[in-house]
């Protein structure tokens, strides 16, 4: 028999990890986390499921896909929480596409204070609204009626 305290069902780990248990499953289903099932088909999660779980949690808060997340928790031992140099390791693939957006955020919040100012929002000239314009190009008026196969 397994030991109740090395293993979580769903609610408990729910509870603990503040995540809900149909987001639980959505990982399990992505192959972001593993559970074993028991004889009565019930989920039972290992302790370090905690950690994988604020590992996914905290990537997701920075904006990483959850493939990518999927991607570098496939490549952990499926047998133990990820550790700090781990999480170091992982994370620093991500930096070049942080910079990136958090450069693109800096230059919205400064347009975005400009056309607030200007107060047009206009959809023609306005980069924010409309940005790379490449079907406006066509003419006035809607240009994707249908999609043509």
């Amino acid at each position: 028999m397994v030991d109740p305290h090395v293993e979580l069902t769903v609610g408990q780990l729910a509870r603990r990890s503040g995540v809900t248990v149909t987001a639980l499953h959505f990982y399990e289903e992505r192959g972001l986390l593993a559970s074993r099932r028991t004889a009565g088909n019930q989920r039972r999660y290992p302790r370090h499921a905690l950690r994988r779980i604020a590992f996914i949690r905290v990537a997701q808060r920075v904006g990483i896909p959850l493939r990518e997340i999927g991607a570098a928790l496939a490549e952990l031992p499926a047998d133990r929480a990820p550790t700090q140099e781990d999480w170091e390791r992982l994370s620093a693939r991500w930096q070049d596409d942080l910079d990136l957006r958090i450069a693109q955020l800096v230059r919205l919040r400064d347009k975005l204070a400009d056309c607030i100012g200007c107060g047009c929002l206009s959809l023609e000239r306005c980069l924010l609204r409309n940005r790379d314009d490449r079907l406006g190009a066509a003419g006035a008026g809607p240009r994707r009626l249908w999609i043509e196969r």
